[in-house]
Parts: structure tokens; C-alpha cells; sequence
């Protein structure tokens, strides 16, 4: 963990002069965009401002989460640099696995995978009437945020922060990210076996470990997988899966996450809105914000299963991290739905590489033979 200092007055920190400029400006960039014009994390943003808007949490992060089904109703949020997701509900079932650091909320409302042993810092933080509980990992970047809404039981609330603040805090220390660079497969890749795990997968949970295995990075494995269980589309392709979502009605799953938690939505979607770059879903109890033009590739991934196949849509960034991931809504034990399937089926008539030079080749025959 990083070294951290005893906290001095607040206008001391290093940041918080930059902080101040920007906003005497008048500057309305969000939290993250504003960290990054200022050259600062957003872990810094907020610890800057500590006992003025902000006021750090005490650790173990687990013991707070543990009680917030106590508060009533929340919104959670969870985003990387291309997607946010925000879900509407209570923070309820929560369950902790002390040897691993993670955690599970299993609610019908919220759905959440938490990797508490990255988080390093957690603050509550209250902007423009706003309240919410933020935490970061331990290069400042902000992992989940939990939100006090209208309908959350404000004296509970307030009892977690009278018991959760943390009453001699210091000034986190976030240590540099470093990139990583994108490799590629081990000498030693053994391809034919890597392709007979794949065809033996039993369940999707086994994925992740199988990667580990072969020594791959998600974006390694589609490319060499082969055209059996991994087919690439054009990246514009996610807007026209959840429109397709949408107007069919589908029960899809939405997840979106970072290297300290992930997010999970189940259900339909609605209302649909386009906005410069981001594609937004803007439901009552589920929001969806996509930049679609920082998706650098997207693939339909199927994966065998003692249920069937079960096939996703996934979209990365250029740094081959995972933007995002739809599925069709389903339960272990369930095999995948019929409407999901054929909305993957038609997204890869439309938006697969051939399709798109088909396309464009029968634009030409109309113009050339009228």
C-alpha cells in the first residue's frame, strides 16, 4: 500500500490552489475530465478538499458497505474512461470474502463484483447538495461511487457517516499509473491446447482463469481464437445492439467496470439518446452513457457452457482494456435467450467486415447498373 502523510490544513495540499483556480473560473467538467486538465488524479481532487466538501472513510471499506442496505435506497456508480453505469435501487445482500478482498451485492436493483483489496481510499463528498460515498484505488482513480438520493433514509445515512468518517485521516498517496504495454502471446503459446479449452469451457466464470492460463490479454485471445467462437465487428456497432434491445423489448445485461468493481444491469432498455459522442440510455432506475467513438474494437465472443452456448457483445479501448459487455438476461441453469440471439445475429449481418464491403459493393452495382 503507499506511503501516506499526516494530513496538515487542507489549503495546504498540493492540488487543491489548481482546484481552486479551475472552479473560480468557472470550470463545469466533471470530476474526471477536470482531474485530468489539472494534471492531478480525481483521487487528489477530492482528497484536497478534505474537511471542506470532503471528509475521508475509514477502513475496512467492507464493514460500511455492510451496512448501507440499513440506508434505503441509493444510486451506484461505476464508470471507466468510455461508459458509465448508474443503477437506482438498495445496496442490500452484500457478501465478503475475506481470503480474496471481494465483495458481491446481489439486489435485484443493483449487481455489483467489488475487488475491495484495490481499493485504497474512500471519502464522503457532497457537491452541489449532492451527498455520496466515493472510493479510489491506489492510483487515484475512482473505482465506485455510491449516491444519496431523495428517497434514501437521511438519518440512517448520516448515522454510517458519524461512524465511518474517519476522525485522524491523512492524505492518501496514489503511486502513478504506468501504461502497459500491449505484448504479444507468450513464446511458449501453445495454441492448440488454448483452443481446446476454449471448445471445453463449462462455465463463462471459467474465461478469465483460462486467459490467465495461456497468458493472454482479452484482446490477444479473440484475435487468435479463431472465427468459431470470436467474430469481429465494426466498433460503431453498440449503438445499434441496444437500439435493437430497445425496440424489441430484449432483457439484456449491461456490464461496465474498472480494475475495482464491476457493474451489472438486467433488464430492458428505453428511453435512447444520442448526444455528441456518447450514447446514453436514461432510464428511471438504470443510466447508460457510452463514448462510442473511443471504441476501438468490438467483438461477438461465444464461449461453450453446460448450458449452451452464451454469446456476448464487447467492446474495448485502444489500450485493449473493456469498455463494456452485453449479454442476454439470464440465471445459471438457463440457457441463452432466443431474442438475444437473433439480435447478435442480425448486428453481425450488419456490422461484421464483410457486411459492411457488401454493403458498400451493392451501393456501387446500383450506381454503375441502374
Amino acid at each position: 500500500m503507499p506511503q501516506t502523510t499526516a494530513i496538515r490544513p487542507n489549503t495546504e495540499h498540493p492540488a487543491y490552489s489548481r482546484y481552486q483556480a479551475a472552479i473560480t473560473s468557472g470550470s463545469t467538467l466533471r470530476a474526471r475530465e477536470l482531474a485530468k486538465e489539472l494534471g492531478i488524479t480525481e483521487g487528489d481532487l477530492v482528497a484536497c478538499r478534505q474537511n471542506i466538501d470532503t471528509w475521508q472513510l475509514r477502513a475496512p471499506f467492507h464493514l460500511l458497505l455492510a451496512e448501507l442496505k440499513n440506508v434505503g435506497e441509493v444510486m451506484t456508480i461505476t464508470r471507466n474512461d468510455q461508459a458509465v453505469h448508474e443503477t437506482t435501487g438498495v445496496y442490500h445482500s452484500f457478501q465478503f470474502a475475506e481470503a480474496r478482498k471481494t465483495g458481491l451485492v446481489l439486489s435485484d436493483a443493483i449487481d455489483l463484483r467489488l475487488f475491495i483489496g484495490q481499493w485504497h481510499s474512500g471519502f464522503h463528498v457532497v457537491e452541489k447538495g449532492r451527498h455520496s460515498l466515493q472510493f479510489f484505488d491506489k492510483h487515484g482513480l475512482a473505482v465506485h461511487k455510491i449516491y444519496r438520493t431523495d428517497n434514501t433514509l437521511a438519518d440512517k445515512w448520516d448515522a454510517l457517516l458519524a461512524e465511518y468518517c474517519d476522525a485522524s485521516p491523512v492524505i492518501p498517496a496514489y503511486l502513478p499509473l504506468k501504461e502497459t504495454p500491449i505484448n504479444q502471446p507468450p513464446a511458449a503459446f501453445d495454441q492448440a491446447a488454448f483452443a481446446d479449452d476454449w471448445a471445453n469451457l463449462k462455465d463463462v466464470h471459467e474465461y478469465h482463469g483460462m486467459l490467465q492460463k495461456h497468458g493472454l490479454s482479452r484482446t490477444q485471445a479473440l484475435a487468435l481464437i479463431g472465427s468459431q467462437w470470436a467474430t469481429p465487428l465494426i466498433p460503431n456497432s453498440l449503438a445499434y445492439v441496444l437500439t435493437l434491445a430497445q425496440e424489441r423489448a430484449a432483457d439484456i445485461m449491461v456490464f461496465v467496470g474498472n480494475p475495482g468493481c464491476i457493474q451489472i444491469y438486467s433488464g430492458p432498455v428505453h428511453k435512447l439518446l444520442t448526444q455528441g459522442p456518447w450514447f446514453n440510455v436514461l432510464d428511471a432506475a438504470f443510466n447508460l452513457h457510452l463514448r462510442t467513438d473511443q471504441i476501438a474494437q468490438a467483438w461477438v465472443i461465444e464461449r461453450p457452457s453446460s448450458d449452451g452456448i452464451i454469446t456476448s457483445i464487447e467492446a474495448f479501448s485502444a489500450k485493449g482494456d473493456s469498455i463494456i459487455t452485453l449479454f442476454g438476461k439470464r440465471k445459471p441453469g438457463q440457457p441463452e435467450l432466443t431474442s438475444w440471439r437473433d439480435i447478435v445475429h442480425a448486428t453481425k449481418q450488419q456490422y461484421t467486415e464483410e457486411a459492411q464491403l457488401c454493403s458498400l459493393s451493392c451501393v456501387f452495382s446500383w450506381d454503375w447498373h441502374p
